[in-house]
């Protein structure tokens, strides 16, 4: 039995054993009890990180494997390549036939089907940023051919888009700054065949989270390095076997740590939120967690770390352009098909006038997300593009999801429809820094 199973087994043998007792009834505890029981049951206990694999090297490499940088076109053209093209229809099909059908009832359910992230895992994401001579698919780095994949993943669903891409970001990050020696123990397996559970996580349970001042701390000690700190909404964090932690490294600044999940010192507590509950989020909490010095990742580099951060937004900004476009999508034949006073409602012009002004800033927020991503694909400085992306595609991207559950009426206020699904999800991508990377 893994150590996260038995420790919840062991809670909740506990609680049963105490809810048989005649004992809780002359106290009136009866009630409280049940409740316990069934939070217990459904949130889980504080547990051990997942402790399912054991990450060593397959081969000795004398360098670190990166992708080619693409050539940069003469001409400023956003258009997608046929390889492109070919890759955004593949995902997309698999978005609309697999994640929109299943959304529901994983929001529900706070936690993505093993079977749905086993078909992501097919689609061979992770795969494309991989290096060919580390076993992947990779040739070339592509920022927007991230982008385009993200957003396609997301008009079938934001919270199962995050759960089946979370583990490329880790992949990436080894790849665009791991050593030899890093990428010769993790890259392995995220080019096999059981694609393993992993999370970035940046975020922290904060007010007003700014990235560059973290409260999670890393210090020196002996050969290693020792962090202690909380780490918040990390997709599917009970699950995960592998982490890339932010944290202030004394005398550095923010810097990014490999983790594994079976370190002394880390537990995961469920923290279900508002939205994204179909990507299980929860808490990595690390209590004195001792990491060798190898777990540094790009040698503590500030521009590292800053680079991290904007591919990360860069990502919320492709969800966000996804879930808003999904949005559009549902709208427009609603509107055209809902009759009210003898006509359909898209013949009222305050109806008509919201429908185009959510496409109109959809464009836009499409159109800044690429720009700022065709420049990071050519190496060119992007901080300015990502952050103006990030603004608009928060403000647009929540007005977009307030107008959705308005224009459906009553219809956006309950779950057969999923405006308010969005509604939750869009809240995200103005508060949560990481998770994806492209």
């Amino acid at each position: 039995m893994k150590t996260a199973e038995a420790l919840m087994g062991r809670g909740l043998r506990i609680l049963n054993r105490f809810a048989g007792s005649s004992a809780i009834d002359r106290l009136g505890l009866r009630k409280s009890v049940e409740t316990l029981l069934f939070q217990g049951s459904k949130n889980g206990f504080r547990t051990a990180g997942a402790v399912a694999r054991t990450f060593a090297a397959t081969q000795k490499l004398l360098r670190p494997a990166r992708l080619a940088k693409p050539r940069g076109a003469e001409l400023f053209d956003l258009t997608p390549t046929e390889e492109q093209q070919m890759l955004r229809d593949a995902v997309l099909g698999f978005a609309l036939e697999q994640l929109r059908p299943a959304a529901l009832a994983a929001d529900t359910a706070c936690a993505a089907p093993d079977s749905l992230l086993k078909q992501s895992a097919e689609l061979g994401i992770a795969l494309m940023g991989v290096p060919e001579e580390l076993g992947g698919a990779g040739v070339d780095r592509s920022a927007m051919t991230n982008v385009l994949v993200a957003e396609a993943m997301a008009q079938g669903d934001l919270g199962l888009a995050v759960a089946c891409l979370a583990p490329a970001a880790v992949s990436t990050a080894l790849v665009l700054w791991g050593d030899a020696a890093q990428q010769a123990k993790y890259l392995p397996a995220f080019v096999g065949d059981s694609l393993p559970a992993a999370a970035l996580a940046l975020q922290e349970p904060q007010p007003l989270f700014d990235p560059f001042a973290l409260a999670t701390k890393a210090r020196k000690q002996g050969d290693g390095y020792v962090i202690d700190g909380i780490k918040s909404l990390v997709p599917r964090a009970a699950a995960a076997e592998l982490f890339i932690i932010a944290a202030e490294l004394e005398g550095k600044g923010p810097t990014l740590f490999i983790v594994e999940s079976s370190s002394a010192g880390l537990s995961i507590e469920a923290e279900p939120a508002m939205g994204l509950r179909a990507a299980a989020t929860g808490r990595v909490i690390l209590e004195g967690v001792l990491v060798p010095a190898d777990a540094l990742l790009g040698a503590a580099d500030a521009a590292v770390y800053a680079e991290c951060v904007q591919l990360a937004r860069l990502g919320w900004c492709a969800l966000a352009v996804g879930t808003a476009q999904a949005a559009l999508d549902y709208l427009i034949p609603y509107v055209n098909e809902r009759i009210a006073f003898g006509e359909p409602i898209s013949h009222r012009q305050a109806v008509a006038f919201n429908i185009a002004n959510i496409a109109i800033e959809l464009e836009g927020m499409r159109l800044l997300t690429y720009r700022a991503a065709s420049r990071a694909e050519r190496g060119t400085p992007f901080a300015q593009d990502a952050a103006l992306a990030r603004k608009l595609c928060a403000d647009k991207g929540m007005s977009i999801a307030s107008d959705a559950v308005q224009l459906l009426g009553g219809h956006g206020f309950i779950k057969e429809h999923p405006a308010e699904r969005w509604y939750r999800d869009l809240r995200a991508v103005g508060l949560i820094e990481g998770v994806l990377l492209v």
